[in-house]
């Protein structure tokens, strides 16, 4: 049988008792960095494992060793650096061929970044969309949070030091009053979770009020769907060519202003060029 056991996203002790012993009693531990699992098993007291590599990189060798040792009637344990597998981690090419060869899986839950920082962050959490990590590129970004940013569905996204305040800067161009929320350091001693405006989480980060430091989700709120009684031409016109001054192009512009307020594209489009003519 293979069990996927959810570890620790921080604190060491957010593990659950079945997870401790499943460890303990499991033939192979099929690890994400062998280095990592082991500070836990040690501050555990759980010795003499046998642990495999299993990560991104040797997904599909890996698991063809790993179904050998399944159809040997081994009992192995895969675990991630953090969290549940699958969940932007490996494990999905291992679960689908033990499915195929109808070798049973069990689920051991646990710790999970995206929901705690969810519900930590004060965001509508009834529905949402969880996206992973984001494309790098900034073309390929800027219309992924387009896309986001239309959706009536709360958005959790998983960011690395390195790019989260530059996807702020982004979400800042598109919609400056979007509640949004960050978490770092989750369950970690030095935790942080900021919840405000875009533009007011930009200013934290400028001013290094948020450290870009650790592993980051990011919680972006609701679209909610002003409607077209609400808003004069001027200010749509006015959003369109903000948006165009940041570089968008002038059509994927009238399509996120018509969207985000739910009108027909050509009056949009009509009012933006008899402005422009």
């Amino acid at each position: 049988m293979l069990y996927l056991v959810s570890t620790p996203i921080g604190n060491l002790e957010d593990i659950t008792l079945r997870a401790l012993r499943i460890l303990k009693e499991v033939d192979i531990i099929a690890c994400e960095d062998t280095r990592n699992t082991k500070k836990l098993l040690n501050y555990y007291n759980i010795e003499n494992k046998k642990l495999i590599s299993y990560h991104e990189h040797n997904e599909e060798k890996s698991s063809i060793q790993i179904i050998e040792y399944l159809k040997e009637n081994k009992t192995i344990a895969l675990v991630t650096d953090a969290g549940m597998p699958c969940i932007s981690d490996p494990g999905y090419i291992l679960i689908k061929k033990c499915i195929s060869e109808n070798i049973k899986v069990n689920t051991v839950p646990g710790a999970n970044a995206g929901l705690t920082a969810l519900v930590s962050s004060g965001i509508e959490s009834y529905n949402y969309t969880f996206y992973g990590f984001l494309p790098r590129k900034n073309n390929e970004l800027r219309t992924k949070l387009n896309e986001i940013l239309l959706q009536n569905t709360t958005a959790i996204i998983y960011e690395s030091p390195h790019r989260i305040k530059n996807v702020v800067e982004k979400i800042v161009e598109l919609d400056s009053d979007r509640e949004i929320s960050v978490a770092r350091e989750l369950t970690k001693m030095y935790e942080q979770i900021e919840t405000d405006t875009s533009q007011n989480i930009l200013f934290q980060f400028n001013e290094e009020k948020i450290k870009e430091k650790g592993e980051f989700v990011l919680i972006i709120s609701p679209n909610k769907n002003i409607t077209r009684e609400n808003i004069d031409n001027n200010q749509l016109l006015e959003e369109v060519e903000e948006l165009v001054q940041s570089g968008m192009k002038n059509s994927e512009a009238i399509k996120f202003v018509s969207r985000k307020y739910n009108i027909n594209k050509r009056e949009v489009y009509n009012l933006y060029h008899e402005k422009n003519l």
